[in-house]
């Protein structure tokens, strides 16, 4: 079956997270990105379409987006934000000697005392994000690998969450959304039953709990 207008419309609308919040927000000029997309919306469609369509698809789809967007905004959703600071990142091709060795720093993280870790194993690296102070141990047990990537002078940012989190839809779309409007890079994206974690720069962590603050409030 044939792919309709709208639904080209929506796939060139899709790649851009801006256009999503201005449509939104009802700040978007439809005639103008109509006339910017055409080029695109007709090559996905495979024929000539007219401004006139793309707009009324752009106008469908915002009120589809606004719709979905008061439903993520739900009441029996709380949670509170944690901060810890002086962490670092380190990305490795994965290796069954390096996962061996990841007891030893199990072994030494004390959550009681503030420390954080977190390890996420992928098909074909590892990623850790560690604090600080566990660098040396990292270090030393990374020695013999594959380094692909260092990052320092990061800052994680958790949302404790209480209510409904995993059975409500848009959660993490909307906080990630909301970062990326304001040009804020996630360098890890963490998710576990009740907390969703991001690592940043240290340099956008006033600018992220603001954000992450209020995102399932109010605009």
């Amino acid at each position: 079956m044939a792919d309709s207008v709208s639904s080209c419309v929506k796939r060139v609308v899709d790649k851009s997270p801006f256009i999503h919040e201005m449509l939104i927000n009802g700040i978007l000029s439809f005639s103008n990105y109509a006339e910017s997309i055409q080029a695109d919306v007709q090559k996905a469609y495979g024929k000539e379409v007219k401004p006139s369509a793309i707009v009324m698809a752009l106008r469908r789809y915002g009120e589809e987006l606004k719709n979905r967007d008061v439903r993520c905004k739900v009441n029996n959703v709380e949670y509170g934000i944690v901060m810890k600071t002086n962490i670092f990142d380190l990305n490795l091709v994965r290796r069954d000697s390096f996962i061996a060795k990841l007891g030893a720093l199990y072994d030494q993280i004390s959550t009681v005392k503030g420390d954080f870790l977190n390890i996420t194993l992928g098909s074909h690296e590892v990623s850790l994000s560690v604090s600080e102070k566990y660098r040396d141990l990292v270090s030393f047990l990374a020695k013999d690998e594959e380094v692909l990537n260092r990052m320092d002078d990061l800052v994680a940012l958790s949302l404790v969450f209480t209510g409904d989190f995993l059975q409500t839809p848009g959660i993490v779309y909307e906080a990630v959304r909301r970062l990326a409007w304001e040009q804020i890079n996630v360098i890890e994206l963490v998710s576990t039953m009740n907390e969703l974690t991001f690592v940043i720069k240290r340099e956008d962590s006033m600018k992220s709990f603001d954000v992450l603050q209020s995102f399932l409030g109010a605009r």
